[in-house]
C-alpha cells in the first residue's frame, strides 16, 4: 500500500479548511440561518446578567420589590425564546451535518469510481474505506457543531467586551487581561496535538484495513492456521492506536485545564478590583455582579473555542486524508474535445459513439508501473476483425498487462494503440468500455440476484435477454435448478455460489450486450473440468466473429484461437496457430506437451481413485 503520507504542515492549514468550507457552499441558507440563531443565542446570554445587574440596583440594594415582576416577566420570556432558538439551531445542525457527510463521501466514491487501476493497485481497501467513512464523520461534525459553537463563542465575546467596555473600561481591561495569555498556551500546544491526532487518524486507517483483511481472508486464515498470528498482528496495531490515543487525549486533557486556570486566574482578578472600585465607589454592587458574572461567561466560550480548536486540530488530520483522496489526480484523462463529444463517465454521449468493427494495433507500445521498469517495450501486434488471439506465457511475462492496456485500464508509457485504425485515447473511455466483455480469473458477483447480475452488463436488458444469455454460456439449465432459478441471491461476493456457477454468471453478464470486443484472463484456470468444458463450448460459441484476446493457463482451451503468441519479458517470441507452433517444436511445444502430460496423469488418477471407490 503507498500510504498517502505526503509532507504537511505541522500547524493549522488555512488552505485546508478553505476546502472544507467550500462544502458548506450548498448549504449556505441553512448556514446562514444557523449562525443567525446563534448570535441571537449570545446576545440573549448578553442580556440575562444586564437583567440581573438591573434588579440589584433597583430593587434588592434599595429594598424596594415594587415592579420585579416586569424584571422576572422579560426572564420568563428570554427563556422560553431561548428553548425556541436551542430546538432550531440543534435541528438545523444535525441537516448540515448530514448533508456534508454525505455530499463529502458522494464525492470520494465518484472519485473512487473515475481513478485507474493503478490507484487501486497502490492503496489497500482499509486505507478507502477509513477515508469515506470515519474520517468523514469527523469532518462533518466538525463543520456543523464546530461552526456552531465558534459562531457563539466569537459572538459571546465580541458581545460581552463591548458591554463591559460601555460599562466601566477600567474594569473590562483588568478582566481581558488574561485573553494574551490564553492565545499563547494555545500556540504552544497546536504543534503536539495535531501531530498526535495525525498519528491516530493513520494507525485507524490500518485497524480498518486489518479488519477487512481479516473478514474477506477469513477462509484463507483458517486454512492456514494463522488465527493466533492474526490476533497478535490486530493486538500490537491496536495496542499502539490506544498508546497514540492516549497521548493525544493527554495533550487536549492538558490544555483545557490549562485555558480553565487561566479562566478562573481572570475571575480573581475581576473579583480584586472589582471589590477595590465598589469601596471607592465607583462601580455598583450590581455592576460588580454584572462583570463576575460575564468574566465566567466570557471564559465559557473561550473554553469551548479551546475545545474547538482541538477538534479542528484533530480533524484538519481527517481532513487532509480526505482531501487528498478527492483531489487525487486521475492518470487516465480525457482531453477537452473527447469530453464535449462523446461525455465523461456519468455524462455519457451515446448519439456520438462509433460502432467498433474490432481491429485492434499495438504500435511501438511501452510500458511500466514504475519508471525505468519496462514490462512492455517497443512492443506491435495488429489484430484484425474477428480474431482470436491467445497469449501464452510465464507469470510475470506482461500477458495480462497487453489485454489491461488493449481494455484502456491503463495507457502506453510510450507508442499508441489504435482501434480500427483510430488512436484509443482520441475516443472516451465509456465508449471503450461500454464495447468490452471481460471476463476475470476470479469472477466477482454483487450482492443480489443471479438475474440483477446478468443485468449488470446490459442494464435495460429484458427477462428473455438475461435467459438467453446464460443458455448461451450453458449457465440456464444449472440456474433452473436452483430453488428460485434466476431470482436466487448469490450472496456477497457471490459466496452462495461455487466458483464455477460464479464464472458462468459473470460470462453470461459479460456477452449479453454482444461487446464488438472481448477478453478473457484465465477465465478457466481456477474451475473443475466439467465446468470448464462448459465453458469452453461457450467460447467457442461467443467468440466466433468477435475480436477476442484470451490470456491462457490451461493451453487446450486456445487450440482454436487463430493466433497464440508466446511471450517473454515483453517480447513476442513465437507466433502462429497450434499446429504451426507444435510444428515448431520451440517453447509453445515444451509447454503443450508437459501440460498434456500433466493432466493426463491426473485424469488416469481421478478414474483409478473413482474406480477404487466403487469396488469398495
Amino acid at each position: 500500500m503507498e500510504e498517502k503520507n505526503k509532507e504537511m504542515k505541522l500547524k493549522y492549514d488555512k488552505n485546508i479548511w478553505k476546502e472544507m468550507f467550500l462544502y458548506l457552499k450548498g448549504f449556505k441558507k441553512d448556514f446562514y440561518r444557523l449562525c443567525a440563531f446563534m448570535i441571537s443565542l449570545a446576545v440573549l446570554d448578553v442580556t440575562f446578567p444586564l437583567l440581573t445587574q438591573y434588579a440589584i440596583d433597583h430593587f434588592v440594594v434599595p429594598r424596594d420589590l415594587e415592579g420585579l415582576w416586569r424584571v422576572a416577566v422579560a426572564y420568563f420570556g428570554m427563556t422560553l425564546l431561548m428553548g425556541g432558538i436551542v430546538f432550531f439551531f440543534i435541528r438545523l445542525a444535525g441537516k448540515i451535518e448530514t448533508s456534508i457527510v454525505y455530499k463529502m463521501r458522494k464525492d470520494a466514491f465518484e472519485k473512487l469510481q473515475k481513478l485507474s487501476f493503478s490507484y487501486y493497485d497502490k492503496n489497500a481497501v482499509g486505507w478507502m474505506i477509513a477515508r469515506t467513512t470515519s474520517d468523514t464523520t469527523k469532518i462533518s461534525e466538525t463543520l456543523a457543531w464546530g461552526v456552531v459553537d465558534l459562531v457563539w463563542g466569537l459572538a459571546m465575546m465580541l458581545f460581552i467586551s463591548i458591554v463591559m467596555l460601555i460599562v466601566n473600561w477600567k474594569l473590562a481591561l483588568v478582566t481581558l487581561i488574561t485573553v494574551p495569555l490564553l492565545a499563547v498556551i494555545s500556540v504552544l500546544f497546536e504543534k503536539k496535538m495535531l501531530v498526535a491526532y495525525r498519528n491516530v487518524r493513520k494507525i485507524n486507517s490500518k485497524i480498518t484495513g486489518l479488519f477487512n483483511d481479516g473478514i474477506v481472508g477469513a477462509k484463507t486464515t483458517k486454512t492456514l492456521v494463522r488465527e493466533e498470528l492474526n490476533r497478535d498482528e490486530f493486538g500490537l496495531v491496536t495496542h499502539d492506536m490506544k498508546r497514540t490515543s492516549i497521548r493525544a487525549a493527554l495533550f487536549s486533557a492538558g490544555y483545557l485545564p490549562v485555558a480553565l486556570f487561566i479562566s478562573a486566574l481572570g475571575m480573581v482578578l475581576t473579583l480584586y478590583f472589582g471589590s477595590i472600585f465598589i469601596l471607592n465607589t465607583s462601580i455598583t454592587y450590581g455592576t460588580l455582579v454584572l462583570f463576575i458574572t460575564y468574566a465566567r461567561q466570557f471564559f465559557d466560550p473561550v473554553l469551548e473555542l479551546a475545545r474547538i480548536y482541538t477538534e479542528m486540530i484533530s480533524a484538519q488530520a481527517a481532513a487532509e486524508r480526505v482531501m487528498s483522496l478527492i483531489n487525487e489526480q486521475e492518470e487516465i484523462v480525457e482531453s477537452s474535445a473527447v469530453l464535449q463529444k462523446y461525455g465523461d463517465h456519468y455524462t455519457q454521449r451515446i448519439e456520438n459513439w462509433e460502432k467498433i468493427q474490432g481491429n485492434v494495433t499495438f504500435n511501438h507500445v511501452g510500458f511500466y508501473y514504475k519508471e525505468g521498469e519496462y514490462i512492455l517495450k517497443d512492443f506491435n501486434l495488429d489484430v484484425k476483425k474477428g480474431q482470436t488471439v491467445a497469449l501464452v506465457g510465464e507469470t510475470g511475462s506482461g500477458k495480462s498487462t497487453i489485454v489491461n492496456l488493449a481494455c484502456r485500464f491503463y495507457e502506453p508509457t510510450e507508442g499508441e494503440i489504435l482501434i480500427d485504425g483510430k488512436e484509443y485515447r482520441s475516443r472516451s473511455q465509456s465508449w471503450l468500455h461500454a464495447n468490452i466483455g471481460y471476463v476475470l480469473q476470479a469472477p466477482h458477483l454483487f450482492s443480489g440476484t443471479i438475474k440483477e447480475n446478468i443485468r449488470y452488463g446490459k442494464l435495460d436488458a429484458t427477462d428473455s435477454e438475461i435467459v438467453e444469455a446464460a443458455k448461451t454460456v450453458n449457465a440456464h439449465d444449472f440456474i433452473m435448478k436452483l430453488e428460485k432459478g434466476y431470482d436466487t441471491e448469490v450472496g456477497e461476493g457471490g459466496g452462495l455460489l461455487s466458483t464455477g456457477e460464479k464464472q458462468l454468471i459473470s460470462f453470461a453478464r459479460a456477452i449479453i450486450s454482444k461487446p464488438a470486443l472481448f477478453f478473457l484472463d484465465e477465465a478457466t484456470s481456477s474451475i473443475d473440468t466439467e465446468t470448464e468444458a462448459k465453458i469452453q463450448q461457450a467460447i467457442d460459441r461467443v467468440l466466433k466473429n468477435r475480436t477476442s484476446f484470451i490470456v491462457a493457463h490451461r493451453l487446450s482451451t486456445i487450440r482454436n484461437a487463430d493466433v497464440i503468441l508466446v511471450i517473454d519479458k515483453g517480447v513476442i517470441i513465437e507466433s502462429g496457430n497450434h499446429a504451426e507452433l507444435m510444428a515448431l517444436k520451440g517453447h509453445y511445444y515444451e509447454l503443450y506437451t508437459t501440460q498434456f502430460v500433466e493432466e493426463g496423469e491426473m485424469d488416469l488418477l481421478n478414474q483409478n481413485t473413482q474406480t477404487s471407490l466403487q469396488s469398495a
